[in-house]
């Protein structure tokens, strides 16, 4: 197994790093971590489209939604493709097209990701001044950042766009698809459910379209604008030792960030039941406390709510772990000998 020394570009044996670290073992190799995140993409958008179609194929019409242990057509049916009245599924092409595309889609990824891990350059530092990076050049790394915002901004836009003008969405309180012509813009009810001003679930408290889809046109400006922001400007003075400024460190923020976003999936799924219809998913769930804790339904029934539920609870648990240990190591902790060890931190970060 292999590790990047000081210097780019050379390469020194290591045995500390064994092969199931997975992207860890790839945090100095900046080219064929490329390679490796643009694979990860195309795994993920194979499973959407490959479980897409299984779905369709084992999809009975007669029987409920949330009893038939499936994942996506309740997603996509919330989102009001091939949906009636009363939430019947009417029309399963929408679900085949939808899923042939993602297929079609992992292919292009997965050869690019082929291509930057076995063909690409091993480090991007000199490729390009749009695409090199390095680790400790913070202005790149609020680049990366800010586009990172972007595409997120961008994704919540597309479900204003698919509410407001493809269709719409569907609508549990008149049990059909319908679409959503005046989006709560009022900041006082938006971050009203945020600071738990409206209802008792928190953002999860949202009970009507109009509420939704103006959450997803705040929180994708607040994207846009922040990813403009990290864009154009460098890290202010204050973040110099706010940050640790390495591949370790960039890490243990990103699974943070997973696992915080798990945990509040995991509690939206549970309890929400306008994006998570009851027709697609099954009743409500409460939050229980057990040896282990978990969301279960009063009536015992293992819904599609139930275990997409605690899923992500637990998948956000592990993430939360991934995070903390990441963390000490970026912090200069070693494991073996139990104690912060300064040649373990990473080089300084270069302000300039």
């Amino acid at each position: 197994m292999t590790a990047v020394t000081e210097t780019p570009g050379k390469i020194a044996d290591s045995t500390d790093i064994p092969w199931w670290a997975g992207n860890a073992r790839l945090k100095d190799i900046s080219g064929k971590l490329l390679g490796a995140h643009v694979a990860h993409g195309g795994l993920i958008v194979f499973w959407a489209g490959a479980t897409t179609l299984w779905e369709i194929s084992r999809f009975d019409l007669a029987q409920p939604m949330y009893e038939q242990g499936l994942i996506l057509l309740p997603h996509l049916a919330a989102l009001g493709w091939g949906v009636g009245a009363e939430g019947e599924i009417v029309d399963t092409y929408p679900y085949f097209v939808i899923g042939a595309l993602h297929l079609i889609s992992s292919a292009f990824l997965g050869f690019g990701g082929i291509y930057h891990a076995v063909f690409g350059p091993q480090y991007l530092q000199n490729t390009s001044e749009f695409f090199g990076y390095e680790w400790r050049d913070t202005s790149k790394m609020t680049d990366i950042l800010g586009i990172h915002l972007l595409l997120l901004g961008i994704g919540a836009f597309l479900l204003v766009a698919k509410a407001m003008f493809f269709g719409g969405l569907y609508d549990p309180a008149i049990a059909e698809v319908r679409t959503v012509t005046t989006p709560t813009l009022n900041p006082a009810i938006i971050f009203g459910y945020l600071f738990g001003a409206i209802g008792h679930d928190w953002i999860a408290s949202v009970d009507n379209l109009e509420d939704l889809v103006g959450g997803h046109v705040w929180i994708g400006s607040i994207l846009l604008l922040g990813g403009l922001w990290h864009i154009n400007t460098k890290p202010l003075n204050w973040t110099r030792n706010l940050f640790v400024w390495s591949g370790e460190a960039y890490l243990s923020y990103s699974l943070g960030a997973l696992a915080l976003m798990g945990f509040v999936a995991a509690y939206f799924c549970g309890v929400n039941t306008l994006a998570y219809p009851e027709v697609f998913y099954g009743s409500a769930l409460s939050f229980k406390l057990d040896i282990f804790p978990y969301f279960a339904s009063d009536n015992s029934v293992i819904s599609s709510r139930a275990w997409l539920a605690n899923a992500h609870f637990f998948l956000a648990f592990f993430l939360l772990q991934g995070h903390i240990f990441h963390a000490l190591k970026a912090a200069g902790f070693d494991f073996k000998q139990g104690r912060i060890v300064p040649s373990l931190i990473g080089p300084e970060p270069d302000f300039d």
